[in-house]
């Protein structure tokens, strides 16, 4: 097959213990799942209307990379999150079977332009330049599901400059793993290489030029790297 220019080389994410690479399709998120940052934000929960927006795949960032600060915003804001990876998907997925399509998990930041989406919200108008904008979805290596099963509890905290900022456990998520799989398989059409972030805990706020940061998925995964 000829094409008009080479095809760029999709976005990857390393997978722990192994040389082989996750490729990523789809990066999906899932906002308001933590009722304190629901409320910092101002913000109900609707069980009835979980919120979701995208990521571009392409803004996937490896482990220890330095992020340039982005342009456009005063506020880039931190938001780290549970990451889900796919090995298979599929349309109207069974909450009782959307397990066995997890692949594995990691950690990763949900980077926000705040003042971008503060105005969009105030205006009614879509988040996208606030949350799918370049570099804006760092994310660890993945631990396979099979290793490690399905957490159901773990903390997931962010340190930055060596102080905490974000600390909470996983088990305080509104909409469960597998809630979260099945309410986007009535939206999408999920596949391989899908990658799920599950939503942030309070504490959301700016990061510097200059600044450290590090994740944790307790046992499960780590991510650092600085904001340049």
């Amino acid at each position: 097959m000829d094409f008009v220019f080479a095809p760029h080389a999709p976005a990857t994410l390393a997978i722990a213990g192994s040389d082989a690479r996750f490729p990523v399709h789809r990066i999906y998120c899932i906002g308001r799942n933590y009722a304190e940052h629901a409320k910092e934000m101002g913000a109900a929960v609707d069980r009835g209307n979980p919120v979701f927006f995208c990521k571009p795949a392409d803004a996937v960032v490896a482990n220890d990379a330095t992020i340039p600060y982005p342009s456009a915003t005063q506020e880039l804001h931190h938001e780290v999150e549970m990451v889900v990876a796919l090995h298979s998907g599929g349309a109207a997925i069974a909450a009782d079977a959307a397990l066995t399509h997890v692949l594995g998990y990691g950690v990763g930041l949900d980077l926000t332009r705040r003042d971008l989406q503060a105005t969009a919200k105030a205006k009614g108008l879509p988040w996208d330049s606030a949350k799918g904008f370049d570099r804006s979805a760092p994310v660890s290596a993945l631990r396979r599901a099979a290793e490690i099963g399905h957490p159901q509890r773990a903390a997931l905290t962010l340190d930055v400059n060596g102080q905490s900022r974000q600390r909470a456990d996983i088990a305080e998520m509104i909409f469960p793993v597998a809630e979260i799989i099945a309410r986007l398989s009535l939206l999408f059409e999920l596949q391989a290489g899908d990658l799920i972030f599950t939503g942030t805990p309070a504490g959301v706020a700016a990061l510097r030029p200059g600044d450290r940061y590090l994740a944790r998925l307790e046992g499960i995964a780590e991510l650092r790297g600085d904001i340049g």
